[in-house]
């Protein structure tokens, strides 16, 4: 097993690879398959932590305890310089992070020389904030146990797995739509370029956009769940709404747990006793008085991923004590998440323009992350390039197997 390995910390999954014998491969994390959940789940009652599936089994038992979800979402905003309680205790977020990236370095075989992803941009239009994201990353994965840690762009690592498929030299532009962020780079490949040590004449544009994944989950579920918790609901004070800033944490994967402090219900009962449809209120109330947040979100995305192969799907949850199921539609998801969508397809074009091309140079595209399978994603890929055939990487392995690579040539064995 070789001492260096390509590390992909994920917003929603993580994988890692290492080159073995003649080539990149995947390893296995949990349950047989190379990619775990980016969760922990802090057990309450006899102090354990669980990781990745096993983390979000336990909390969905309706054990007692917290589930983490969406860490990196944290790095280069001021949350992350705070602390949070775990077990009563003041814990930093970099020690969170730490714990999860050495659980799945041992799991893997313990490597101590590595190459970590990171997005084009960690933090938009912040040059500054996105530089402290990269370096809070590289300590929370020197404290988990790394010795020699480097990094590369996710979107070069996914353009160096498509490499080892081509049979000639092309002109392709790599999309990687990962849980926070969606990245892209234009990039000469061939098997001739591969072999090559210095890969930086071959890069031609690089552009990314803190929009992914966990974007189109909180959308969704603004434009559909929300509503029925009391999002834009009345109140009996003439032209006010509850405060929409509940609706959006519940939607936001990191910021879920902060809701459950004590003074926010106190607040939310507040509200329900100015409240003209106090019964929407309420149900806002079961989901944080029992803590059902990411339990709802998790539903959420699972519907979003239905969605995918379905025009429509069912979203039954145990948030809704009236049995109520909500039928979404892929139209609702396309119409909730379309400014999003848009933002991602100028960025496409600012990707080409970067490089001083127009899109009929562009003869192939490689999508890979999470939503690489969202028909509207498609859609507009095909618009923008319509000359260029789409091929799907791994969703959620690409990004590792090009790091793997890119390790390799940077560390050797």
């Amino acid at each position: 097993m070789s001492r260096a390995c390509g590390f992909d910390f994920g917003t929603s999954n993580t994988s890692i690879a290492h080159w073995a014998g003649n080539g990149p491969r995947l390893i296995e994390l949990q349950e047989g398959r190379t990619s775990i959940p980016t969760a922990l789940f802090f057990a309450f009652d006899d102090g354990a932590t669980h990781f990745g599936r096993d983390a979000i089994k336990y909390y969905l038992l309706r054990d007692e305890g917290r589930l983490m979800r969406a860490l990196k979402s944290l790095l280069g905003s001021p949350l992350f310089e705070e602390t949070t309680y775990i077990r009563a205790k003041k814990v930093d977020f970099s020690d969170i992070i730490a714990l999860f990236i050495r659980h799945v370095r041992e799991t893997a075989g313990g490597a101590d020389h590595v190459v970590m992803g990171r997005p084009a941009y960690f933090v938009d239009d912040d040059a500054q904030a996105d530089a402290r994201a990269q370096a809070q990353l590289q300590e929370a994965a020197r404290k988990a146990g790394f010795t020699h840690i480097e990094f590369q762009l996710e979107p070069i690592a996914a353009a160096l797995d498509y490499e080892q498929s081509v049979t000639k030299e092309e002109l392709a532009l790599v999309i990687d739509i990962g849980g926070g962020t969606s990245d892209f780079s234009l990039v000469r490949v061939s098997p001739e370029r591969a072999r090559k040590a210095d890969r930086k004449s071959d890069i031609l544009a690089c552009a990314g956009v803190h929009v992914g994944g966990t974007d189109f989950d909180r959308l969704l579920s603004v434009a559909t769940v929300m509503p029925y918790l009391g999002l834009n609901s009345r109140l009996k004070t003439k032209n006010m709404n509850p405060p929409s800033w509940y609706y959006q944490d519940l939607a936001t994967w990191q910021r879920i747990n902060f809701l459950y402090d004590g003074k926010v219900t106190t607040e939310i009962k507040g509200v329900r006793r100015d409240s003209a449809e106090p019964e929407k209120i309420d149900r806002l109330l079961r989901v944080i008085e029992l803590r059902l947040g990411h339990a709802l979100l998790g539903q959420i995305e699972d519907t979003k991923i239905a969605l995918s192969t379905q025009l429509k799907a069912a979203l039954a949850s145990a948030a809704f004590d009236d049995g109520k199921v909500l039928d979404v539609t892929r139209a609702q998801f396309e119409k909730a998440v379309s400014a999003a969508m848009a933002r991602v397809a100028a960025k496409v074009r600012d990707t080409i323009a970067l490089a001083g091309l127009k899109a009929d140079a562009v003869e192939t595209v490689f999508v890979t992350g999470g939503s690489a399978a969202i028909p509207m994603l498609r859609r507009m890929i095909s618009q923008e390039l319509p000359g260029a055939r789409i091929i799907e990487g791994d969703a959620f392995g690409s990004v590792a197997t090009g790091l793997a690579i890119e390790a390799h040539r940077r560390f050797g064995r």
